[in-house]
């Protein structure tokens, strides 16, 4: 246990964060999500689990992540658009949107298979216990200045 630190952020979790560089970029995802089938394609290539919903895991991980801010040709931010309603929000993804923002962010929203694709190349995949659909977010890692 540390001071000021979300309990829920496992030493693990604290570890990957901490070994995250600028530009690398993590996976927050929902109980549905195939996490350890999701082909990581970096040397990392962890799957680790954090007790709550997958905007529990959002707010307290955006307390020690910062999100880039210097690559403003790619969304530093993005979320799994629904399959069926692909001009909609899930309701994990409207809650999500009120979070990035107050980071100063916005959300991209990414096609099913793309966000797949995409999330292989991330850091390390972070598996919630969230219940909603479409509760899925990747972020890039920005720098402390």
């Amino acid at each position: 246990m540390l001071n000021g630190i979300d309990p829920r952020i496992t030493p693990e979790l604290l570890y990957a964060l901490a070994a995250m560089g600028h530009g690398d970029q993590l996976t927050i995802v929902d109980a549905n999500y195939p996490a350890h089938t999701a082909g990581l394609n970096s040397d990392w290539g962890h799957c680790l689990d954090f007790g709550g919903t997958s905007t529990d895991a959002l707010q307290a991980i955006l307390t020690l992540v910062p999100i880039d801010q210097f690559d403003r040709e790619r969304p530093a931010v993005k979320a799994m658009q629904q399959v069926d309603a692909p001009d909609t929000h899930a309701e994990a993804v409207a809650q999500a949107m009120g979070i990035i923002r107050a980071f100063g962010h916005d959300i991209a929203m990414t096609e099913r298979f793309a966000f797949y694709e995409a999330a292989a190349d991330s850091f390390v995949i972070i598996r919630t216990q969230e219940r909603r659909l479409y509760g899925n977010f990747i972020l890039r890692k920005g720098v402390i200045e």
